[in-house]
């Protein structure tokens, strides 16, 4: 009996560190401003706009976000399997046409700088151990 109930106990705090180390599943989502904030900081850092340009800059990303957020809430709506493809289409394309508006504000050169340098600082990075061999 002693047996059985350690047995329990030590699934249950296994199951609950497995949860916690997780997450715990209480992931929310950053808003447009929240993921702006960042993104506005290191174009003001690189690039030094006026106040105007960067005005500019920060509704271009804020209107992307927006349409992001929007995007994905239509395909979870849609019920059942997220068709990751899809998806997948609809982020490149809302990438495009920020990247087209973007190119009427900033000058080639400091485009290439946000596409080379900046661009990929901002994308989620993944924990979770050693993937594709970094030796770290």
């Amino acid at each position: 009996m002693k047996k059985q109930i350690l047995l329990a106990a030590a699934v249950a705090l296994f199951s609950i560190a497995t949860v916690n180390a997780q997450g715990g599943g209480n992931f929310q989502r950053k808003t447009p401003e929240e993921r702006l904030k960042p993104i506005h900081e290191k174009i003001d850092s690189a690039f030094k706009l006026d106040a105007a340009k960067l005005k500019q800059v920060d509704d271009i990303f804020l209107n992307s976000f927006k349409e992001s957020d929007k995007k994905m809430e239509e395909m979870r709506a849609g019920g059942g399997q997220m068709d990751r493809d899809a998806w997948q289409a609809a982020r490149q394309k809302m990438t495009d046409d920020r990247d087209t508006k973007l190119k009427e504000v900033l000058t080639a050169d400091q485009m290439k700088t946000w596409k080379d340098q900046i661009e990929p600082t901002t994308r989620p990075q993944r924990g979770g151990g050693n993937r594709g061999g970094g030796g770290k």
